[in-house]
């Protein structure tokens, strides 16, 4: 099992492992914030899944910790009974014991595992996120109706080439900086900083 584990972490950091094949079995809205129908069944299994963790680590990686804890848990339980009885419990009673004593602790190897691993990160934007940000005309003289190029860095500090057109009727040259107000079919509208 710890080879297994070490495994999946190490393939997990490399941007493999096997969690692809294994997370497709896990219902759709496990892991995120998505609106539930508190009155069905299923919102209620998606709890004990979010409480878990599963969804919010790779499957495979969650199957690891909970095997690892469920059967060292197992050896410790059996080995204070046999100090104190000099007697085994049965498979049949151990297991269920067990399993409901060892998830507290599968929720709480999961969750520091969470932290650990990478998470997907975007620096994506919406092209209405430039609305308000400051650019710098770079390419021509944009008038109303006739957009010039201007460069705008985003939040990420990406740059961005947009069309720019003022909102009133005035005139941008090249260096000036302009400040996007709103969308338009082909780029944005400006006005100069100040206005």
């Amino acid at each position: 099992m710890l080879l297994f584990g070490i495994f999946e972490i190490c393939m997990t950091l490399l941007g493999g492992g096997s969690q692809g094949f294994l997370d497709q079995f896990l219902p759709d809205n496990v892991g995120h914030q998505a609106e539930i129908n508190l009155d069905s069944d299923y919102s209620y299994i998606a709890k004990v899944f979010d409480w878990l963790y599963l969804g919010k680590v790779p499957l495979f990686v969650w199957l690891i910790i909970f095997l690892t804890v469920y059967s060292l848990s197992g050896f410790f339980i059996q080995g204070i009974i046999f100090n104190l009885t000099h007697t085994m419990l049965s498979g049949w009673i151990i297991s269920p014991i067990c399993f409901f004593l060892c998830m507290p602790l599968v929720r709480q190897s999961a969750k520091i595992i969470t932290k650990i691993l990478p998470q997907d990160e975007t620096t994506a934007i919406h092209s209405d996120d430039l609305i308000g940000l400051t650019g710098i005309i770079i390419l021509g003289e944009a008038r109303q109706s006739y957009p010039a190029q201007a460069k705008v860095k985003d939040i990420h500090g990406l740059t961005h080439y947009v069309l720019v057109e003022p909102e009133i009727d005035e005139v941008f040259i090249e260096g000036q900086a302009v400040i996007l107000t709103q969308r338009t079919s082909v780029g944005y509208q400006a006005k100069a900083p100040g206005y």
